[in-house]
């Protein structure tokens, strides 16, 4: 079994330059992904990343989450960039590609319905892959929320299938023997599967950039590319392509709230211990209150849920995404307006 508790020093990084390097971090909704992103934007010293977010609605909260990264992200939302592959995927790696200033590194977070696969696929199967050098996939996993259950996700599955690296996140909520439960579901998805203990998403930068872990012979030998062509010639996109049906399978839909009007904060933790179904797995927002001058960003994952407050950067609105399955939009929508002020 590969595992290793995480130090969190970091040594100080040397990327060589061999196509511009690209590491995705995917992982399961509520995981830590991009808790994992902000420790990486700390930590990364002097070198020059580029940030590209994916958010799966129609509001990209993760953005708002992010410290700073100036001009530096790229954000594709409104859909799964495994769905709306690939064109989209490519242009916004070209936008990075064709910056002025020097970029060492693309860092790429999506949603946490993504299938890798047709992302990974986009980096090795297109001309991408004369002008980039894909190193690793990062695969987040919750080991406080994890359970069998997890594997009734499509998604879910193919999030550590096709991980190199699987940082097991939050080891500091859970028992031993809970971890170890969680390392042999792993094993049995991905025999030798590469096992990181995390706490916080805090890693040390050299265990997971530049490590070069992709097996790019594997994908390029097999069928994969028979299902996923896509030429890209002066911008001009031609793609007959491997389009993931994961979430139809799964049943996951994502449903965006927004108002100008605040929250009651009473009613609105009413509506998440009382109201809210079972079925909404994953959960986040800018919120405001009545009560309160400061903004409140919420995180809801499983069962745990978070309000932590700190100063508006904008003219104060809620803004909340809620994902799961076969949820009642018209429901959901109906009982948010009900906790406005």
């Amino acid at each position: 079994m590969t595992q290793l508790t995480v130090p969190t020093s970091n040594p100080t990084l040397e990327i060589p330059k061999k196509g511009m390097p690209v590491t995705i971090i995917t992982g399961f909704l509520g995981s830590g992904k991009t808790t994992l992103l902000n420790q990486i934007l700390k930590n990364k010293q002097d070198l020059k990343v580029a940030v590209l977010v994916n958010e799966f609605g129609d509001i990209n909260i993760d953005s708002q989450l992010l410290i700073s990264v100036d001009q530096d992200m790229v954000e594709l939302t409104n859909g799964c960039i495994c769905c709306t592959i690939n064109d989209n995927l490519v242009d916004a790696v070209y936008r990075v590609l064709e910056r002025e200033d020097r970029i060492d590194y693309l860092v790429i977070e999506t949603t946490g319905v993504a299938d890798p696969l047709p992302i990974i696929l986009t980096f090795l199967g297109t001309e991408l892959r004369d002008l980039t050098n894909l190193d690793s996939i990062l695969t987040v996993v919750d080991a406080e929320a994890f359970n069998q259950e997890h594997f009734h996700s499509e998604a879910a599955l193919k999030q550590i299938t096709y991980g190199d690296i699987i940082l097991l996140n939050k080891t500091d909520l859970v028992t031993s023997e809970k971890i170890e439960d969680v390392e042999n579901f792993i094993h049995d998805v991905k025999n030798g599967a590469k096992i990181l203990h995390t706490k916080h998403g805090e890693v040390a930068l050299p265990l997971i950039l530049d490590v070069g872990l992709t097996p790019v012979n594997e994908y390029t030998a097999n069928d994969y590319q028979d299902t996923h062509e896509h030429e890209h010639h002066h911008h001009e996109h031609h793609h007959h392509g491997h389009h993931s049906h994961h979430l139809e399978n799964d049943g996951f839909i994502s449903i965006s709230f927004q108002n100008d009007r605040p929250f009651d904060v009473h009613k609105f933790e009413n509506f998440l211990t009382e109201k809210m179904p079972q079925d909404v797995f994953r959960a986040k927002g800018i919120l405001w209150f009545s009560d309160s001058d400061l903004r409140h960003i919420f995180q809801l994952s499983g069962p745990r849920y978070s309000l932590h407050a700190d100063e508006w950067q904008t003219p104060p609105k809620n803004q909340a995404v809620f994902i799961g399955r076969k949820l009642d939009i018209s429901e959901i929508y109906s009982q948010l307006n009900e906790c406005l002020a």
